[in-house]
């Protein structure tokens, strides 16, 4: 939680505010069973109307203060913890845009977008609470408390069993239920989990007709949280009957001894009055206290979620004084050695990459191929810095990587993912991601080249027609095309291709990796692809197998002296083609 009260002080001011007008609340609802008491000895019994009017425009004009104070510190209060909870929302965006691929791994999407959103809106209803009732109730206790002792030190001990008693109910209310708080939200997690694989996997659960599989994954996730939810509002549910009980008894209790001591003239009628609203005053301030004891406990476990996500430091260190490279840029890529295995693999795994040596050239294509699983994405992954090699190094121009600055790393990069992933905007927006500033000229220019031109003419909105989120609404192959072509308006030095042409057919295919010849001649491309036919024509081709290089060279030279090579050519060629291409 202390994590969270750092993210307070610029609202302190506000703080000391509410304090203020939570002072003044206090005060003038502990006078109010003064002014009662004068009313009844003073007015009442002595039949003195002036004093009843008197007291009683007192006690309305206190009144009036105390509301006025009341919604001024629920306003302070309302913007003080939305104030938090929005400084907090963008510091854990912040911290999650700053994560390698390890972190986000480590705590997986679905309990980081929860923990954006529920958890941050545990604390921001909390602190709301907290400002007004952890800081009222306590005042009113000790205020009650010293005004009861002045009007009847003979009657104290009943608040004080009152008291007594409702703590020892809420220490066991809270004992029982409070281990079913962190399990909450862990549920909640799970619930976002099987909610966003179902929602987004819909096409495959329709085609396999797991429909009634994915129901009762659901009803399990949700069960299980509904159940452990159930427990704990059951648990408290019982507080309220509890403290009504403890409130009507005290009541009874206080009139009952009263009216003796009264009939004794040890103390007045208006004093038992006082004394009465001071006791039920207390009593109230303790349920206020347990009330926010039901909030606590949930918003210190989403706190403490919270301050996992920002204290956690990236598993890739970038250094306080980065080099940056040299104005003469040229972008020759060198693998050093390199070998790799995720950060939360354990000794006895295997090396995702071991021993990868090879140089990509400018005005060169850089081929890889080999079966799935041999490590031809993690080579991208590791020289955009997505993790960091586990030994080796990877220069450009002769620097080490990891002596970069990330962002003069990625600006010197055209990256294509594997997925072609396209965001909530039009087709314009989405060419525009990679450069803000680029020229329509630009974007028109990289369309053609990625032969998206054609279809993007044909919509009735053309370049401004709506991508759905993911782009949805798009074909396949249209989404590939888009996304090479957002590459390739950023107009970069060096171009990663991953497997970026395995929607498109071979015409498309063919005429896009012609214009792209003519349009990134003079830039470093590393093409990642499964067809041979995309690579037959490579500067060089790596061929991984396992992780490691069974072979590079051209295609003509890897018929010839790599078998794995041959083997991947003779499953995707006739014997024509390959005796034409050899």
């Amino acid at each position: 939680m202390s994590k969270v009260l750092e993210y307070m002080k610029p609202y302190v001011w506000m703080l000391f505010c509410a304090v203020a007008l939570i002072a003044v609340e206090v005060v003038g609802a502990l006078a109010l069973p003064g002014y009662m008491a004068d009313i009844v000895n003073d007015g009442v019994l002595t039949g003195h109307i002036p004093v009843i009017w008197s007291n009683g425009i007192r006690m309305l004009l206190i009144t009036l203060l105390c509301v006025t104070a009341a919604v001024i510190t629920g306003y302070f209060a309302a913007k003080t913890a939305t104030g938090v909870a929005n400084d907090l929302r963008e510091a854990v965006f912040r911290k999650v845009l700053s994560f390698s691929s390890a972190e986000i791994n480590k705590f997986s999407i679905s309990s980081l977008i929860t923990r954006t959103t529920n958890d941050i809106t545990q604390v921001q209803n909390t602190l709301m609470m907290a400002i007004r009732l952890l800081i009222y109730a306590p005042m009113l206790a000790v205020g009650g408390i010293i005004r009861a002792l002045d009007r009847s030190v003979s009657m104290t001990w009943i608040v004080a069993l009152a008291t007594i008693i409702m703590v020892g109910t809420m220490g066991v209310l809270f004992f029982i239920a409070l281990p079913k708080f962190k399990a909450i939200q862990s549920l909640i997690d799970r619930l976002n989990l099987v909610s966003r694989e179902n929602l987004s996997g819909i096409l495959v659960v329709r085609a396999f007709s797991t429909q009634q599989f994915e129901k009762k994954r659901f009803e399990k996730a949700n069960k299980d949280l509904a159940e452990t939810d159930l427990f704990v509002n059951q648990t408290f549910a019982v507080m309220l009957p509890v403290v009504n009980l403890i409130l009507n008894l005290t009541t009874a209790l206080i009139v009952w001894v009263g009216a003796r001591q009264a009939s004794a003239f040890q103390v007045s009628i208006g004093d038992i009055f006082a004394f009465l609203q001071y006791g039920i005053l207390i009593i109230f301030s303790f349920l206020m206290v347990a009330m926010m004891l039901v909030l606590l406990p949930r918003a210190v476990v989403s706190a403490g979620r919270i301050k996992e996500v920002l204290d956690s430091e990236s598993s890739l260190v970038f250094k306080d004084d980065p080099v940056k490279f040299a104005q003469d840029f040229r972008g020759v890529i060198e693998f050093k050695n390199v070998s790799f295995r995720y950060p939360d693999s354990t000794e006895d795994d295997e090396n995702v990459l071991d021993h990868i040596d090879f140089t990509a050239k400018p005005g060169e294509t850089t081929a890889i191929i080999g079966a799935t699983g041999s490590g031809k994405t993690s080579i991208l992954k590791l020289l955009l810095r997505f993790y960091d090699v586990s030994s080796g190094g990877i220069y450009i121009d002769g620097q080490d990587i990891r002596d970069i600055k990330k962002e003069d790393l990625h600006d010197k990069i055209g990256y294509v993912p594997q997925k072609a992933l396209l965001f909530t905007g039009s087709i314009m927006s989405n060419l525009r991601y990679a450069d803000k500033s680029a020229t329509e000229e630009r974007i028109y220019d990289a369309a053609d080249t990625a032969q998206a031109k054609a279809f993007i003419s044909e919509k009735p909105d053309g370049y401004e027609t709506h991508v759905a989120q993911g782009g949805s609404n798009l074909s396949g192959g249209q989404r590939q095309r888009l996304s090479i072509a957002r590459a390739l308006v950023k107009n970069a030095p060096i171009y990663l291709f991953d497997d970026s042409f395995s929607a498109l057919d071979l015409k498309t295919d063919a005429q896009l990796r012609a214009a792209l010849k003519r349009k990134t001649g003079d830039s470093t491309m590393i093409v990642v692809a499964q067809r041979i036919s995309t690579i037959m024509e490579a500067d060089q081709i790596i061929v991984l197998e396992n992780g490691e290089i069974a072979g590079l060279g051209k295609h003509k030279e890897l018929l010839k002296i790599c078998a794995v090579y041959r083997e991947i050519a003779a499953s995707q060629l006739s014997e024509e083609e390959l005796l034409a291409s050899g």
